[in-house]
């Protein structure tokens, strides 16, 4: 094989890989499905812990409980995350980060904050 024949099997193959990689088959985010996520209050007068269930899927965050909620955000490839909740005309915003089957953070919302931890369920 000429070194002309080898350069271009070599990018064809890069190319090939590139879009196999990038293909929706393995496009499943690492952190999709069902936590459980407990928020804790260290300054302000908030209540002092809530615990919130959350699905998330294809990175995006969704409320997965009975209670009245809404949630936004979404969790990147590398496990960061943001987020904001809201409930009875109140909200918070936070960040962190999951790793594996666990994750946490720091929160903030109006004269409170805090952190986070979450775990992931099973399904």
């Amino acid at each position: 094989m000429t070194d002309l024949s080898s350069r271009k099997a070599l990018f064809a193959f890069v190319a090939a890989a590139a879009t196999l990689v990038s293909s929706t088959s393995f496009a499943m985010p690492r952190y999709d499905g069902t936590w459980s996520v407990l928020v804790m209050t260290k300054k302000g007068d908030c209540d002092p812990g809530y615990r919130y269930p959350i699905r998330i899927s294809n990175g995006q965050l969704i409320n997965a409980g009975d209670s009245a909620f809404t949630i936004t955000g979404k969790v990147g490839d590398t496990g960061a995350i943001t987020v904001t909740v809201s409930a009875g005309g109140k909200s918070a915003t936070g960040v962190g980060h999951l790793a594996g089957n666990q994750g946490g953070g720091l929160w903030s919302g109006g004269s409170c904050s805090g952190s986070w931890t979450a775990e992931r369920r099973a399904s």
